[in-house]
């Protein structure tokens, strides 16, 4: 006799599938974010730091670079410094989160 609830039945492997999947994003996203990664400009003036998750953690200026006289050049270097770190961030994420999710374009995960 042919099962009434069709494919139903493979519902709950699939369900068990999902739960695997969220546990190991889960992992995944606190893994990286207790990671830092970092990036210079300036030959090295200017340091931006940023965890894994995309969260700007620090800036270091060195004080040489700080000059009154010519604002626009610290700011470009702190923005280009946290662009590069940033950048950093989300492509290591990417990479995990494709590890995990086996390239499912999932909303919100990198």
């Amino acid at each position: 006799m042919p099962n009434p609830f069709g494919n139903m039945g493979n519902l709950g492997g699939m369900m068990k599938q999902a739960k695997k999947m969220y546990e190991d994003v889960q992992r995944v996203q606190d893994a990286l974010a207790a990671e830092r990664y970092e990036a210079t400009s300036g030959g090295g003036m200017v340091m931006a730091i940023v965890s894994g998750n995309g969260e700007l953690v620090e800036v270091k200026i060195d004080r040489l670079v700080v000059d009154p006289d010519d604002v626009e050049m610290l700011q470009d270097l702190v923005t280009t410094a946290v662009r590069e770190a940033l950048e950093k961030a989300k492509v290591i994420a990417a990479e995990r989160m494709q590890e995990v999710t086996g390239g499912l374009g999932i909303p919100g995960m990198f």
